[in-house]
C-alpha cells in the first residue's frame, strides 16, 4: 500500500470512467459456462497461483491475509481462455496489482442477504478494494449499499464501499452476471476514485 494512502472517508459508491463492451464479455462467459446452479455461482478468473497450479506448495502463514500480499496470483485457464476479459483485467493490471478475480451469477428470484465484508474498503489500511462491472442485468435487479440502490448499467465500473451493509435482490426472470476485480489499492486508482467523485 502507498506510503500516501488516506483515511479520509470516501463516497460509499462511485462511478469510474470506464466502460466496457457487455456483448463481448457475455460471449466469452457464454463459452465458460458451466451448466445450471442454484441460487449463487462463483466461477474464479484470478486465484491464489497455489489454487491454479496443484504443483505449487501453499504459501507459508501470513500475520494478515486482508491485502492479497500473502500469496502470489495467477489467472485461471478461464481467464486465459477469454482475451477480451483477460483485456477488461489488464486495464487495471498494468497500473496496480490485481488478486481476486471472480465472475459472480445470481440466480432469478434469488437473494443476498445484507452483509458488510470488512475489508473491501478504500479507508481500510493493508487491504485490497473491489471494482465491479455488470455484465447481464435487468431491470428488477437492485443492489443497496447502506439502505440505498445504487444503479449500475452493464459495461459500467463502479467503486463501492463494501464495508458497509449491502445487499441484492434478483426479483428478474434472468440471472445477473458481475464481474468483480480486487486489487491493492495505490496512487493511480485511487486518482481515478477520488477525480470520479469530484466529477
Amino acid at each position: 500500500m502507498d506510503s500516501t494512502a488516506t483515511k479520509t472517508q470516501s463516497k460509499d459508491r462511485v462511478k469510474l470512467p470506464f466502460t466496457f463492451d457487455t456483448a463481448k464479455m457475455l460471449e466469452e462467459f457464454e463459452t465458460l459456462k458451466l451448466g445450471e446452479f442454484e441460487y449463487y455461482n462463483v466461477m474464479p478468473l484470478r486465484a491464489p497461483a497455489h489454487e491454479v497450479d496443484r504443483s505449487l506448495p501453499f504459501p507459508p502463514p501470513a500475520l494478515d491475509y486482508a491485502d492479497g500480499s500473502w500469496t502470489d496470483w495467477m489467472n485461471t485457464e478461464h481467464l486465459e481462455a477469454s482475451p477480451y476479459l483477460k483485456s477488461v483485467i489488464d486495464t487495471f493490471a498494468e497500473h496496480t496489482k490485481v488478486t481476486l478475480v471472480r465472475v459472480l451469477r445470481l440466480a432469478p428470484d434469488s437473494v443476498v442477504r445484507e452483509h458488510t465484508d470488512p475489508t473491501l474498503g478504500l479507508e481500510i489500511e493493508r487491504s485490497v478494494i473491489r471494482l465491479t462491472i455488470p455484465i447481464l442485468n435487468n431491470d428488477k435487479v437492485e443492489f443497496f449499499l447502506n439502505g440505498t440502490t445504487v444503479s449500475m448499467l452493464p459495461g459500467e465500473c463502479w467503486y463501492l464501499r463494501l464495508t458497509d451493509p449491502h445487499r441484492v435482490v434478483n426479483a428478474g426472470t434472468e440471472e445477473r452476471i458481475n464481474l468483480t476485480i480486487d486489487m491493492i489499492p495505490n496512487d493511480w486508482i485511487r486518482k481515478i476514485i477520488t477525480d470520479s467523485e469530484l466529477a
